[in-house]
């Protein structure tokens, strides 16, 4: 009784110190996912991007399945399961690691940083509009007006037009990639929404899964030379630190914080990749540009919150 006691007065100091802990977890997740353009940019310098994006993912699923097998409880989530929930995770890495990864380490050896940043910004808005004819989901007049703040802020970002300087291959690639995001984001809402399956599971499988095509499809077409010591230590940082750890952290924070708050936090990377890319690349928006990328980060960032809230209250 004593004990009981103890607990439940303890239990609001800890349940506070808990959301800080994960507060501070799902912030240091998005610092290291924001790095990784600035680590695969110097990276890029000497590996080939498919393999380079291959390889990381490739370790990196490797890691997560050894946590998958690793624990009974989590394990046993896979037994049982109909060949359509295979084949969704099969479609699932084949679009996001194979397809998108791979055309994100594609996009960032032609185009600066914050440019495809800036590109891969606009999945929550892309997302938006394929729900209305996909899943009958109409936006607010809100959403709405966030859209189109959110698409003119991209206007401003490349005004004016005559693309100068800029790669035409890589803002192909940059939409193609956009376009692979947008469709992996609606197949894992749909693969999610039943929330049967722990999301470790859901992510190690569908990385394995898109990992082996896009390391194979990198190897047939790309000239393979001896890595450096640096190149190794590129790709092992990026498999170990900014996938496999970032990804046990970001799950351990959505086990205490809401999806609002996940949202919100998400949102902070675009402006951590802006300041990332200034201090180590050396690139540097003009006043235009600045307009544009902080039109576009709120309006994003509205969006993902409004989203996140309608979703969480048709729950309710």
């Amino acid at each position: 009784m004593n004990l009981l006691i103890d607990v439940e007065e303890r239990s609001p100091q800890d349940s506070r110190r808990t959301r800080i802990i994960a507060v501070i977890q799902a912030l240091f997740v998005t610092v290291l996912w924001s790095s990784s353009f600035v680590v695969i940019k110097f990276g890029l310098e000497d590996i080939p991007p498919l393999t380079f994006a291959g390889l990381r993912y490739s370790i990196a699923s490797v890691i997560l399945l050894t946590l998958i097998l690793a624990q009974p409880k989590i394990r046993s989530s896979l037994l049982g399961r109909s060949r359509r929930w295979w084949g969704m995770l099969f479609l699932y890495g084949c679009i996001y690691i194979t397809a998108t990864q791979g055309t994100q380490f594609l996009g960032l050896f032609y185009l600066p940083a914050i440019t495809f940043s800036l590109l891969l910004n606009l999945t929550p808005i892309i997302v938006l509009l394929t729900a209305i004819p996909l899943l009958g989901e109409k936006p607010s007049t809100v959403e709405t007006v966030l859209v189109l703040a959110g698409i003119f802020g991209v206007f401003l970002y490349f005004y004016p037009l005559d693309f100068v300087g800029v790669s035409i291959i890589g803002l192909i690639i940059g939409l193609i990639s956009l376009l692979a995001n947008s469709a992996s984001a609606l197949i894992g809402r749909a693969i999610n929404r039943a929330r049967d399956t722990p999301s470790l599971v859901v992510t190690g499988i569908m990385m394995s899964v898109g990992s082996i095509f896009l390391l194979l499809f990198g190897l047939a077409t790309e000239p393979l030379a001896p890595l450096s010591f640096t190149s190794w230590f590129y790709i092992l940082w990026l498999a170990v630190a900014n996938t496999a750890l970032a990804f046990t952290l970001w799950n351990r924070a959505m086990r205490v914080l809401r999806a609002v708050d996940m949202t919100l936090i998400n949102s902070t990377m675009m402006p951590q990749i802006v300041i990332l890319s200034i201090i180590f690349l050396g690139e540097y928006p003009e006043p235009l540009d600045w307009v544009g990328l902080i039109l576009l980060a709120i309006s994003v960032g509205a969006v993902q919150y409004l989203q996140t809230k309608h979703m969480n209250n048709s729950k309710d």
